[in-house]
């Protein structure tokens, strides 16, 4: 299947689930803001992506104090198949009709994957909670929306592995998302959309395609530019002190380094993306 196909049946689930979606969104819109919806794509389509995941031995390992997790965004050197579904999420009438329901005008996919792609997490892996880089890879948009769809199958609440959303702050209980197999979740990045994912808790790997939309404006009027920002959690009193000294030195250099002392590696290199960008410009000029 190419991208167009994939897509199309990603637009027909979410049109026919549209007015729920809508109230969804609306019950947590003055906090982060969010939905997911269920059942996106038809379960062999789900499972044949699942199996065309690569290895973690084949994928780029990030472990620290923030997160521990694999990541792959140079996509043309996995099954093809992989890179037509996250792009599935770019066609327009994906990107018209999400940014339609959180009311966004003039939001753009992001060709280059910056920090996008696919996700891979095993036993005892997490991402602390934190705040998503308030831009894109040149500084120039907004990063506005979080994309992830969630492909392992039989995936269960108590192997963790799990988004939170945390729509009070870090000293209030969280909401936790279950990543439950075929299953697309959407949440509003700004300053105060904090979230996690939970430590998987069993010997399995939790997989999940990953997109951001960005605009010309912040989501919040209240926004400003930041760092990917990382706290500990409630319970994590030393690390949170520790997280939050990391957080300054790194908001220091971008002071001082608008892009950063050296380009960030997690993006796609392929020309082959450059139209996309030609023809996103032409539709907003």
């Amino acid at each position: 299947m190419d991208r167009k196909e994939i897509s199309s049946l990603i637009y027909q689930n979410l049109v026919q689930n549209k007015e729920e979606i809508r109230q969804q969104f609306l019950s947590n819109k003055e906090q982060i803001g969010f939905f997911y919806v269920d059942d996106l794509l038809p379960k062999e389509v789900a499972l044949k992506i699942h199996a065309c995941f690569p290895k973690t031995s084949e994928t780029i390992q990030r472990k620290s104090l923030r997160e521990q997790k694999f990541t792959a965004f140079q996509m043309n050197i996995y099954d093809a198949l992989l890179e037509e579904v996250i792009y599935a999420f770019q066609e327009p009438e994906i990107v018209t009709f999400i940014s339609g329901i959180f009311d966004l005008e003039a939001v753009y996919p992001d060709e280059n994957l910056y920090a996008g792609g696919l996700s891979l997490m095993k036993k005892d892996n997490f991402l602390n909670p934190h705040l998503d880089n308030s831009h894109d890879k040149d500084r120039n948009k907004w990063r506005v929306l979080n994309l992830l769809y969630y492909v392992t199958p039989d995936w269960k609440l108590e192997n963790g592995g799990n988004l939170e959303v945390w729509p009070d702050g870090l000293k209030e209980k969280q909401i936790t998302i279950e990543s439950k197999f075929n299953r697309l979740v959407v949440m509003a990045t700004h300053q105060k959309s904090w979230h996690s994912v939970s430590k998987v808790e069993i010997e399995n790997t939790r997989c999940c395609v990953s997109n951001y939309y960005f605009s010309d404006s912040p989501l919040l009027a209240s926004d400003s530019f930041h760092v990917t920002t990382f706290r500990g959690r409630p319970n994590e009193k030393v690390k949170d002190a520790i997280l939050k000294i990391d957080n300054n030195l790194r908001s220091m250099v971008r002071t001082v380094f608008k892009k950063g002392i050296r380009e960030n590696p997690h993006k796609y290199k392929n020309n082959h993306f450059k139209f996309l960008k030609i023809f996103w410009s032409v539709i907003f000029s």
